[in-house]
């Protein structure tokens, strides 16, 4: 029985919250943290995949928001939640398909090198892979 619904208990883990749940994800990988991004609408959320020592929400934070912006194509104006699930705040309007600045917003400045796209391991899919420094 514990063999049928090891299977259900682990794509719940990545199904996204209910807001995000239909929309499917993009893996991207941003300095060391996996993470599947859902966009709808003016957010964005970043469900962190892989396990990782005691994460503070510090440092997920702003790799979460670099995943998401990458995702979108819009910087992220706020991002709330914790180091397993983010919600990020658009500041761009997607909807409008021009993606126009909806408010001039101050975030760290940072440069990401793309190291394309991670090759599965026959069981999970591949994923961007960005590796990001403040600059």
């Amino acid at each position: 029985m514990i063999r049928f619904l090891a299977p259900l208990l682990m794509a719940a883990c990545s199904a996204g919250t209910p807001h995000f749940r239909d929309v499917p994800a993009t893996r991207v990988a941003v300095n060391g943290s996996v993470f599947d991004i859902r966009v709808r609408g003016e957010l964005a959320e970043a469900v962190r995949m892989n396990s990782q020592y005691a994460p503070r929400l510090g440092p997920i934070r702003d790799r979460a928001a670099l995943a998401m912006a990458q995702v979108s194509g819009c910087p992220i104006l706020d991002v709330l939640g914790d180091a397993a699930v983010t919600v990020g705040v658009l500041g761009c309007d997607r909807r409008a398909g021009e993606r126009l600045l909806l408010t001039a917003v101050s975030t760290p400045n940072y440069e990401c090198v793309d190291f394309g796209i991670y090759e599965g391991d026959g069981k999970n899919d591949g994923y961007q892979v960005f590796e990001c420094t403040p600059y």
